[in-house]
C-alpha cells in the first residue's frame, strides 16, 4: 500500500470547478422552462408548510390540509390579481391622455434644455426619431416570440399549484432521501442543518412579505396624500419592485414621477415623489430590512447586485425575483457546512476590522483598566 495519498494539483481543482460551474449555468439556461416553476413551487412550499402543519395539528387529514393552504393561497393571489387588473385597465383608459401631456411636458423640457445647453432643438428630435425607429424595430421582431412566452408562461401558471401540492405531499419523503442521502454517520448534522435551515428560510421569506406590504402602504399613503392618480397601482407594483435590491428601487419611483408630470400641473409633485420615496427608502433600509428581513439572512450589497443582474441573464425577469430569495438559501446552506463556511463569511455584510485603523481610545483605555 501506498502510504502518501493522491492530491490532485491546483490547476487541476480549478479546470474542474470552472467546467463544473459552466455545465450547471448551462443546465440552469437550457432547462430553464422545467427549472423556474419548480424553484417557484420550492419557495412558496416552504412559506405554506407551517399553514399546512397548523390544520394537521386541528386533526385535520393532510391531503385535505395541504388542499385547504393551497386554495387560500390561490384565492389571496387571484385577489390582488384582481385588483392590478382593475386598476390596470383604468390605467389603459387613460393612457392616451397621458401619453398627449407626458409629450407636451417633454417638448418644454426639450425647449428649456436646448435654450440653456445651447443645442438645436432639431437634434434633439432627430436623435428621439432614430431611438423610436430603432425601438419600434427590434419591437416587432419580439412579439411573436413574447406571445409563445406568454402562452407558455400560463402553462406553467397551472403547473405551479400541482407542484407546490406534491411537494407538500412527498416532503416526508423528500427528507428522509436527504438523510439516506448522507449516511447513517452524518444524520446528526444533515438534520440540524435541514431544521435550521428551512426555519431560517421561512422566517426569511415571511419576512420579505411583511416588508413588500408595510412599503406598499406607505407608498399607497404618501401617493393618495399627494393626490396622483392610480396610487393604488403603483404603490403595489412598487412595493413587488422593491424586492429586487437597488434596481427595482430606482423603476419603482420612475413610474409615479412620470405620472405626476404627465398629470399635475407642476413639476414639483416630481420632485415631492422622489423625496417621499428617497424617506421610505430609508425606513425601509434602516429599520424595516434590519427588524424583519435581514435580521434573518444578511447579504452584502455587492454580491445582491450580482446575483440579481445574473439572474436576469440567465432566466430574465423571474430570475430576478428568484436571485435574492436563493441567494440566500445557498448562504444559509454554507454558513451551516464548516467546510463552507468562508463562502457564506464572503456573501453576508460582516465587515471584519480594517487592518492599521486604531480602534475607540476610550474602548482601548477601558481594556487596559480591565472595566
Amino acid at each position: 500500500m501506498l502510504d502518501n495519498e493522491f492530491k490532485i494539483p491546483f490547476y487541476a481543482k480549478t479546470t474542474i470547478f470552472f467546467v463544473g460551474l459552466y455545465v450547471l449555468i448551462s443546465i440552469l439556461y437550457i432547462a430553464q422552462s422545467i427549472i423556474v416553476p419548480i424553484v417557484f413551487a420550492v419557495i412558496i412550499a416552504i412559506l405554506l408548510h407551517p399553514v399546512v402543519n397548523f390544520f394537521i395539528r386541528l386533526r385535520i387529514n393532510r391531503i385535505v390540509a395541504i388542499a385547504i393552504s393551497l386554495l387560500i393561497t390561490i384565492l389571496l393571489i387571484v385577489g390582488l390579481g384582481v385588483l392590478l387588473y382593475s386598476q390596470a385597465s383604468k390605467f389603459s383608459e387613460s393612457w392616451p391622455v397621458l401619453v398627449e401631456r407626458f409629450t407636451e411636458a417633454f417638448n418644454q423640457s426639450i425647449a428649456w434644455s436646448s435654450g440653456y445647453f445651447d443645442i438645436d432643438p432639431k437634434k434633439i428630435h432627430l436623435w428621439i426619431t432614430e431611438a423610436k425607429t430603432d425601438l419600434l424595430a427590434n419591437g416587432r421582431s419580439e412579439i411573436g416570440q413574447t406571445l409563445m412566452n406568454v402562452g407558455s408562461g400560463l402553462v406553467v401558471l397551472f403547473l405551479i399549484p400541482v407542484y407546490i401540492f406534491l411537494i407538500l405531499f412527498y416532503e416526508p419523503l423528500l427528507l428522509d432521501f436527504t438523510h439516506k442521502l448522507f449516511g447513517t454517520e452524518n444524520q446528526k448534522q444533515v438534520r440540524e442543518i435541514v431544521t435550521k435551515t428551512k426555519t431560517v428560510i421561512q422566517r426569511y421569506l415571511v419576512g420579505l412579505v411583511i416588508e413588500a406590504a408595510i412599503v406598499a402602504a406607505l407608498e399607497i399613503a404618501a401617493l393618495l396624500i399627494l393626490g396622483i392618480e392610480y396610487a393604488l397601482l403603483l404603490g403595489i407594483i412598487g412595493a413587488l419592485l422593491n424586492v429586487i435590491p437597488y434596481i427595482g428601487g430606482l423603476i419603482a419611483v420612475a413610474l409615479p414621477m412620470m405620472i405626476a408630470l404627465a398629470t399635475k400641473d407642476s413639476a414639483w409633485y416630481a420632485v415631492y415623489i422622489l423625496v417621499i420615496y428617497y424617506i421610505i427608502q430609508l425606513v425601509d433600509n434602516n429599520y424595516i430590512v434590519p427588524k424583519i428581513v435581514a435580521s434573518k439572512v444578511k447579504i452584502n450589497a455587492l454580491f445582491s447586485i450580482i446575483v440579481v443582474i445574473a439572474g436576469n441573464a440567465l432566466w430574465g425577469v423571474p430570475g430576478m425575483f428568484l436571485s435574492i430569495p436563493l441567494l440566500a438559501i445557498v448562504k444559509l446552506i454554507f454558513d451551516h457546512v464548516e467546510a463552507l463556511k468562508p463562502w457564506g463569511f464572503l456573501l453576508g455584510d460582516t465587515m471584519p476590522h480594517i487592518l492599521g485603523i486604531k480602534t475607540n481610545p476610550l474602548k482601548r483605555i477601558k481594556k487596559k483598566l480591565n472595566v
